[in-house]
């Protein structure tokens, strides 16, 4: 059974921390960094090993914490993530089955977009916000251009985030953002560098509010 999404603990920081293919032992380690510093919502990926078990293990073990599933496709994917516990649904794709459910069901869901279209029909759909996936692509730049005429939608840009412009993608209109390969450094995980790890999450944490309060 999934545990109720925290809107205020994102709101605080809305960074959504993207965990794939990392070893259970690993996720651990990562994990008790990740809230030490301050970091309140993670993501696993379905398409990772042992996701669910590692759901459920995440879900119990940090209840101060938003846990949830990344790359849900298809309904069996969403099923699978909820059974586990996952609090929010995140998705690669528009799949309109997979946003109605949890809308009708009050799951916070993010659900992949890029284009102008996409984006749009996504939050008529009711996304909680729209990832803008892949935003490596275009940057920073791109929130500003989709927010001029599509002002009222909240944008979660994914792909390409980093401590040197993850101000500007906020100040370009994003409402929050997701994070992977540059959150989850490899060099550190790489060496059990944990402490390291744990002062490099301080980094976004000090980014974040820095950000939120001006």
């Amino acid at each position: 059974m999934s545990h109720k999404f925290s809107l205020d603990k994102f709101e605080k920081i809305p960074i959504i921390g993207i965990l794939r293919n990392f070893s259970d032992d690993v996720i651990k380690n990562i994990a008790r960094e990740y809230f030490r510093a301050g970091l309140t919502t993670l993501e696993i990926t379905m398409n990772s090993p042992n996701a669910e078990p590692m759901i459920s293990f995440l879900s119990k073990e940090y209840p101060g914490m938003n846990i949830g599933a990344g790359t849900v496709c298809e309904m069996s994917d969403l099923f699978k993530a909820l059974d586990a516990g996952a609090s929010f649904i995140v998705t690669p794709i528009l799949n309109d089955e997979v946003i109605s459910f949890c809308v009708n069901n009050n799951i916070p869901v993010f659900p992949g977009a890029f284009t102008p279209t996409e984006i749009y029909k996504a939050w008529k759909l009711g996304a909680s916000a729209v990832k803008i996936f892949p935003a490596a692509m275009f940057g920073p730049a791109y929130v500003k251009e989709i927010k001029g005429p599509l002002n009222d939608i909240k944008l979660l840009p994914t792909g390409g985030v980093s401590l040197s412009n993850i101000e500007e993608f906020f100040r370009n209109g994003a409402t929050g953002v997701g994070m992977g390969g540059t959150l989850f450094e490899k060099e550190l995980i790489d060496k059990s560098d944990y402490q390291g790890l744990y002062k490099h999450f301080q980094k976004y944490v000090q980014a974040i509010k820095s950000i939120l309060s001006v």
